[in-house]
């Protein structure tokens, strides 16, 4: 006889464990279903472990520069297997937390390969067994995996994905970096500071494209003064590996003469970072007759897919491809199971966070979508090198960006570029959250010194009020 739930999740990623547990809070018998590890590869593979590489190479990065702090640091150095098993454990501690949790909350966890069989029920592989579940409601949080350049696939020792960058087992001594959204710029980011020659190639014309014009400006401005190389309006036609490295055809922009040159350079590894595709295969979905679009799951705003009983959240969605939209996704969603009427999900209201350096963070919309969307705007900027404790760090290059709609004064965006950005960030969400206009903005007390003064500083710039520059 089949086991019975009132809810199973396809997916222990941060959207499932974290649907799980809410779950679980409301009194319903859960289970989850995990092929690899719990916590998925947020957690194992990509959000926890990728920053603990990245706080590495920025403690790398101090240590090189002491002197800029009066101090001395002789003979700095790393230890590449050193650094990647302090990754490597940083991530297996979160993985025995989530482990903790799931039991904590009575979860119950099916380690396999789960499939939707028919209407409420699932099976999973357990080696040659299967183990055969049954429920009321079944949450597909299968979660995403790197794309493969279609000539080029990644072999983990040339050619990599974010996941065997992750791993090296050898430090690159020039790096192609094919992508410039997050995971290519902290890469990019990351091994430079650790020594490698570095160079991004992007087929649109700027990097970091989904952010405002000036943020991406400012960031291409200061990779190259790291000495990052930045091709833009470029793309990559061929690459063939050897045991020495890679040879990458690039075709450059095109010009007033024609389609741009093609120009063969010598790499010893690329990381392929040109997006993500959904795990929707092989799961069960054409079973139900799940709809699907390019791939992803189509859902409404509490996670229903066409088919009655049937859920999906996070990655196999679709954008924004963020660990944080798949977990509130997740609660609105087993919240609606539950019958509490949670509001819809909706994504006008989801930061995004590069962990480079410098790091970017925005919300909102950019000041170029503002206009599209018809506002007369009021544009706050306010620059790290007016802010006392950014002068006192060391960290002065940078700025906050505010867009405001003239007329009603709501916050329409925000957008950040220099040191702790991502955490900054918060404050403009949650005023997005509560409504909140310039007025409020403004009578707020910003504590000194700290860089979040800057964000006040912003939102008086927009309406002429800066005090400090």
């Amino acid at each position: 006889m089949a086991d019975q739930f009132d809810l199973i999740i396809l997916g222990s990623g941060p959207g499932g464990y974290v649907a799980a547990i809410r779950a679980s809070q409301l009194g319903l018998k859960v289970a989850i279903i995990e092929r690899e590890r719990l916590g998925g590869i947020c957690l194992n593979w990509g959000c926890i472990p990728t920053k603990a590489l990245l706080r590495t190479s920025e403690v790398y990065h101090y240590m090189t520069h002491a002197a800029d702090y009066g101090l001395t640091a002789d003979n700095v150095g790393f230890d590449l297997d050193k650094v990647v098993e302090r990754s490597r454990k940083v991530a297996g501690q979160l993985n025995a937390g989530v482990k903790g949790l799931m039991k904590k909350h009575k979860v119950q966890v099916y380690e396999g390969v789960g499939a939707l069989t028919g209407k409420g029920k699932l099976s999973v592989k357990q080696g040659d067994k299967a183990v055969e579940l049954a429920t009321k409601h079944i949450i597909v949080a299968t979660g995403a995996r790197a794309r493969d350049l279609p000539f080029a696939k990644a072999d983990g020792k040339r050619i990599w994905t974010y996941r065997h960058a992750m791993v090296p087992a050898e430090m690159p001594t020039k790096l192609l970096v094919v992508g410039s959204g997050a995971i290519g710029v902290e890469f990019a980011s990351f091994y430079n500071d650790m020594g490698a020659e570095v160079t991004i190639v992007e087929m649109l014309p700027r990097i970091l494209p989904v952010e405002d014009a000036e943020v991406s400006a400012f960031m291409d401005k200061a990779l190259r003064k790291q000495g990052i190389a930045i091709v833009t309006e470029a793309g990559v036609e061929k690459i063939e590996t050897s045991a020495k490295g890679v040879t990458a055809s690039i075709k450059g922009p095109k010009t007033a003469e024609g389609d741009g040159k093609v120009t063969t350079t010598e790499f010893s590894h690329v990381i392929v970072a040109i997006g993500i595709v959904p795990n929707t295969e092989d799961i069960g979905l054409e079973t139900l007759g799940v709809a699907t679009e390019r791939g992803q799951i189509t859902v409404d705003g509490f996670a229903r897919t066409n088919v009655e009983g049937i859920y999906a959240i996070g990655d196999v969605t679709g954008a924004p491809w963020l660990a944080h939209k798949a977990s509130h996704e997740g609660i609105v969603c087993v919240e609606q199971i539950a019958g509490l009427n949670p509001h819809p999900f909706a994504t006008w209201n989801i930061p995004g966070c590069t962990y480079s350096r410098p790091q970017v963070a925005s919300v909102g919309m950019t000041e170029a979508k503002a206009k599209e969307a018809g506002h007369e705007l009021k544009v706050g900027k306010f620059p790290f090198i007016g802010n006392g404790k950014a002068i006192a760090l060391g960290e002065a290059e940078g700025f906050v960006k505010t867009v405001f709609d003239a007329k009603s004064g709501e916050l329409l965006g925000a957008h950040m570029v220099g040191a702790e950005v991502t955490e900054l960030i918060q404050g403009y969400v949650i005023a997005r959250q509560l409504e909140t206009t310039e007025a409020e903005l403004m009578e707020t007390v910003f504590a000194h010194p700290t860089l979040s003064e800057m964000m006040h500083e912003s939102v008086l710039g927009a309406y002429g009020q800066a005090i400090h520059i």
